[in-house]
């Protein structure tokens, strides 16, 4: 069991303390420990059960429930706390906005018990009678559920990913007799999968009568040649019924949006559909262009392109020379620069740019002035002993409200690279986002723009922003547009790629990495960016250890 885990146990016991409204003291007794073991820099399972009575700043009750845990897998007293709480009141836990304390509000005094009799609530303006809540605040948690309610059966695609692949196999293997081939949203590299689409070389009889083997897939229905699954009780699985003669027609039609189907057929009614392979490429030949990749197939664009034979060389996993926009536990991560640098020596990279999170994240452990000056000595030493190797000194720099930068100047010229984000008072209007982003844009440190509408994909909405405008500002003042690569976010949206490269703005995959584990999910961000046709040498991060130093010379 990972401390993650074990730190889960305490956060969701502080929430349901706070909802039953049991002893405060403890509740945040609770909490505090939740926040402390998730930081934890030792493996909690991996010692002894004395050693974890002995950890600093881990009392003797958490201990013992920590110890209870790892024996068990259970807490007596969580258990006995879930047992007495609705399924949908631990479902209110779950939508943004919504504290515990609201919570037992709205569980104890309305008889609410789920988050469709909430929004029933809203709609009928019953919270605002009650102390805590007002207009505002009944408006804001009825976006918050309606938001939660629309995103459900939806997924990351780096969710799913383990699972579709894990289907494939199964698919595999259950029809080993034909070919299986994964299609829809997933093979196109959506950042949202809302189900799991596969091709199967054989009628819809042979399909329903293997399926009905295995009871993880529940039979849905069979339409047009389709039959419907709900795997695990939860995902979508449309298996899409073929021949040998039509797979790449079926492929090809189950992979593209409908748009680009409908554009590919009145751009070339004369192709025929037919081959074999399931690999398509007969199709591209037949219309005499080249072949599309499925990412790609979203719109008309891609194939007015192939028409033109302009198509780029999309960017690839290979292409990424170093690693921007990382944290470590000088402020929220979970690893030393040095771990982090070692991490990023072993996988191949030239660089790392650390940029930990500035002074008004206070929550996040920002750095102070003097602590800036400690970290930037720790780096000049590190980077003596890992040539050629190079670490460059960077901040991740709130964006206050009113558009400043939380360091002055002389701070700011101390760093290599300056990353300017948005993190706190997120809840904006187009024109309060605008004025912030664009006084960070116009600060003349600032080198990459962040993260640049807060989202957080299923979870939270983005603050609404004008992209092109930010985009021809971003040219203008020569920053950067970072692409963050956590799959939660993938901000820059991959649509907006295209017009950044139109406009000669240059785009940056970084992983805004927490830890050794994080610095990976820069294959979500390639993944992405090569929908919206970036190239490398479109892509900061791309650029050689050479090529990056001499990019941050033309800065100073």
């Amino acid at each position: 069991m990972t401390n993650a885990e074990i730190s889960d146990f305490f956060s969701l016991l502080s929430k349901l303390m706070d909802i039953h409204g049991e002893n405060a003291f403890k509740s945040k007794t609770y909490s505090i420990a939740a926040f402390q073991l998730d930081k934890l820099p030792i493996v909690l399972s991996e010692i002894s059960r004395t050693e974890i009575a002995c950890i600093p700043g881990i009392g003797a009750s958490v201990s013992v429930k920590i110890i209870e845990i790892l024996d068990t897998g259970h807490l007596k007293v969580l258990d006995e706390l879930l047992a007495k709480t609705p399924e949908g009141v631990l479902d209110l836990l779950k939508i943004k906005g919504i504290g515990p304390k609201k919570i037992a509000v709205i569980w104890h005094e309305l008889g609410v018990e789920s988050p469709g009799e909430l929004l029933y609530a809203c709609e009928e303006n019953r919270l605002i009678a009650y102390k805590g809540f007002g207009v505002k605040t009944q408006q804001s948690i009825q976006e918050a559920i309606t938001f939660y309610l629309s995103n459900q059966q939806r997924y990351l695609y780096a969710q799913i990913e383990p699972i579709a692949i894990s289907i494939q196999k199964f698919l595999d293997a259950r029809f080993s007799f034909t070919s299986v081939f994964i299609s829809g949203s997933f093979r196109r590299q959506c950042n949202i999968i809302d189900e799991l689409e596969y091709v199967i070389a054989t009628d819809t009889e042979t399909i329903q009568e293997e399926m009905s083997r295995e009871p993880a897939f529940t039979f849905s229905k069979e339409e047009d040649g389709s039959v419907y699954y709900l795997f695990q009780e939860h995902i979508q699985v449309i298996l899409h019924s073929t021949d040998e003669e039509n797979t790449d027609a079926t492929l090809f039609f189950t992979t593209g949006t409908p748009a680009f189907n409908d554009a590919f057929q009145e751009a070339f009614p004369e192709v025929s559909f037919a081959g074999s392979g399931g690999e398509e490429d007969l199709i591209f030949e037949e219309a005499g262009i080249p072949f599309i990749e499925p990412c790609l197939r979203e719109s008309k664009a891609s194939i007015d392109l192939a028409q033109e034979n302009n198509l780029p060389s999309l960017i690839q996993l290979k292409h990424i020379k170093g690693i921007i926009h990382n944290h470590s536990t000088w402020s929220d991560g979970g690893f030393s620069i040095a771990q982090m640098a070692q991490a990023c020596i072993e996988k191949g990279f030239e660089y790392l740019v650390m940029s930990d999170h500035s002074v008004s994240s206070f929550y996040a452990n920002g750095l102070s002035i003097e602590r800036i000056k400690q970290q930037q000595e720790e780096i000049d030493i590190l980077n003596e002993k890992l040539k050629p190797f190079k670490i460059f000194k960077s901040i991740e720099c709130d964006i206050l409200n009113d558009g400043r930068l939380d360091y002055p100047d002389d701070i700011l010229s101390s760093f290599d690279l300056v990353i300017a984000s948005v993190h706190q008072n997120l809840k904006m209007t187009e024109e309060k986002a605008m004025m912030r982003l664009m006084g960070a844009i116009q600060n003349k440190y600032t080198r990459i723009l962040g993260h640049l509408t807060g989202r957080l994909l299923l979870s939270r909405k983005e603050y609404p922003v004008n992209h092109q405008a930010i985009i021809d500002a971003c040219k203008l003042h020569d920053v950067v547009i970072e692409i963050n690569a956590n799959p939660r976010r993938l901000d820059m949206d991959w649509q907006w790629i295209s017009y950044a490269i139109d406009q000669g703005v240059l785009l940056s995959i970084n992983p805004d990495a927490h830890s050794i584990r994080g610095i990976d999910d820069i294959r979500y961000g390639v993944l992405s960016a090569q929908k919206g046709m970036l190239t490398a040498k479109q892509n900061l991060s791309s650029f050689s250890l050479h090529e990056f130093e001499n990019f941050l010379a033309t800065k100073k």
